[in-house]
């Protein structure tokens, strides 16, 4: 594999990918199904970094393979779908080798870039998931997984005519539309380690609001609370929607409105005074904020308790 300056080896072709997997060439240039099966073991000797140019959704089973997302390193066994959208990097760890069955569907966003898919895609969060995020699925869903990855696997082997392009992306857009509605079932099965998970989000933003660092620091962000928790910004926001109706930020803005009232209502801090110890640049975001929250305004609020 050639690596380019920057360490990477960049795949920019499905023709690229299939020559490095062994495989000839894809009929259309634009979308590829593989089975691992047929592609035959692929062994990494070094550490590699990848990224492509293209969408890839891999069902994989039997896979000896270890991937470093960050600093975290995961397994995967059978039955789990993984996803990656085009320029995301992952790092291949020495001896690892490519799953031994299973699907893998590669295609460029130029395929459905004039379908009503190419326009929403970028909905289906788990695209920016992270590896060790990956949808497990039931030996149910992995079934209808396989049926509509078979029938890909036959639309994409044959000669390309008027009708191919409408065909193959109607069925990308289906086997997307299954892994949301798996993805959602993982959420609500899995609920009980989530609720765990929850409490430790609702402790750690506790801890940044009530800490000295707002001032200097600001409000906490999305990216910072789902790093302390080893997420992806992206799955904690859905997790949290799935669990409590509300997405990581909307959590910030309530925990932030909570210690907004209870220095309102136990100081007397100006509303500037109050904007600056909750990390606020300027008072009129503070107040902007607050009044969307309570229909009140900071000091109406005070007010109401004296």
């Amino acid at each position: 594999m050639k690596k380019n300056p920057d360490g990477l080896v960049r795949i920019r072709s499905l023709t690229d990918q299939h020559r490095m997997m062994g495989v000839s060439k894809p009929v259309n240039p634009l979308v590829s199904v593989l089975k691992f099966e047929e592609v035959g073991p692929i062994r990494t000797e070094e550490t590699v970094k990848m990224t492509s140019d293209f969408y890839a959704v891999a069902l994989k089973k039997h896979c000896d393979c270890k991937i470093k997302y960050g600093q975290t390193y995961y397994d995967f066994d059978e039955g789990v779908m993984s996803f990656a959208a085009p320029h995301q990097v992952f790092t291949w760890e020495a001896g690892s080798t490519m799953a031994s069955a299973g699907w893998l569907l590669t295609f460029h966003a130029d395929f459905i870039r004039n379908s009503p898919l190419g326009s929403k895609i970028r909905e289906y969060g788990f695209f920016d998931y992270a590896i060790n995020e990956a949808l497990i699925l039931s030996e149910e869903e992995e079934t209808a997984l396989e049926n509509l990855y078979q029938t890909l696997d036959r639309e994409t082997r044959l000669p390309i005519d008027a009708f191919s392009q409408e065909i193959i992306v109607s069925q990308i857009d289906l086997l997307l539309k299954y892994c949301n509605r798996f993805y959602t079932r993982q959420f609500i099965t899995r609920r009980v380690v989530h609720h765990d998970l929850l409490a430790r989000f609702d402790a750690i933003l506790t801890e940044y609001v009530n800490s000295d660092q707002l001032p200097e620091s600001g409000p906490p962000t999305v990216a910072h609370l789902a790093d302390r928790l080893n997420l992806s910004p992206k799955y904690l926001s859905d997790l949290l929607r799935n669990l409590t109706g509300q997405s990581t930020q909307q959590h910030i803005h309530e925990k932030l409105i909570e210690k907004a009232k209870q220095i309102l209502t136990t100081t007397n801090l100006s509303v500037s005074e109050i904007a600056y110890r909750l990390g606020f640049e300027y008072p009129q975001s503070f107040n902007k904020l607050f009044r969307n929250k309570t229909e009140l305004s900071p000091l109406e609020f005070r007010q109401s308790f004296n």
